[in-house]
């Protein structure tokens, strides 16, 4: 109770005067204000005679449509110029190929495949055919020797590399046995 009566004691009348005053003048300036302000919001007939609207009667400027989604275009408008660099890229294949088909003087491929035709002789290409299948065989074979020894040499690392682990391993369970032991022996006393 002596705490409400000091709460009353230290309420003092002009910080009870400005707060009404402050309270009394937010209400009248808000009710005696414009009544624009607080009016309704303007119509849609209100609104200025230069704001266009959609019209369904008029034929607006559109995208033609292409076909696709939605009768637009689904190419992405920058693979154009993909689309160009990709034809110049085929034109410079494509002369890079005449080139290197003038420098071996012939003049179309069909004249290529006469000439190898008359030539070689077939059984001198039959040898050659010969010669690139015995090469080809015997790389095949000093591959298959280099990857063999290889193969042998990665087993014997990895077996010795598998019982230095063991070792060390065997150890580090004897050691932590150990102390296990003493642990439980220090716990007992």
């Amino acid at each position: 109770m002596k705490r409400v009566i000091d709460w009353v004691k230290n309420i003092r009348p002009l910080k009870v005067l400005s707060v009404f005053l402050a309270g009394m003048f937010l209400i009248l300036t808000q009710a005696c204000n414009r009544p624009s302000i607080a009016g309704q919001p303007p119509q849609p007939s209100a609104q200025s005679p230069n704001t266009e609207r959609y019209d369904p009667t008029k034929a607006y400027n559109l995208n033609s449509p292409e076909g696709g989604i939605n009768n637009f275009s689904d190419v992405d408008p920058r693979a154009k110029t993909f689309d160009k660099s990709a034809r110049n890229r085929a034109e410079d294949l494509s002369r890079n190929a005449e080139q290197n088909i003038n420098q071996k003087g012939v003049e179309s491929p069909g004249d290529y495949a006469r000439n190898f035709r008359q030539g070689t002789p077939l059984p001198e290409r039959v040898k050659n055919l010969g010669e690139d299948i015995g090469s080809s065989a015997q790389g095949t074979a000093e591959d298959v020797a280099k990857g063999t020894k290889r193969g042998l040499e990665n087993i014997k690392e990895n077996t010795s590399n598998a019982a230095q682990n063991l070792t060390r391993n065997a150890q580090r369970a004897g050691e932590d046995a150990g102390d296990a032991v003493n642990r439980t022996i220090r716990n007992i006393d």
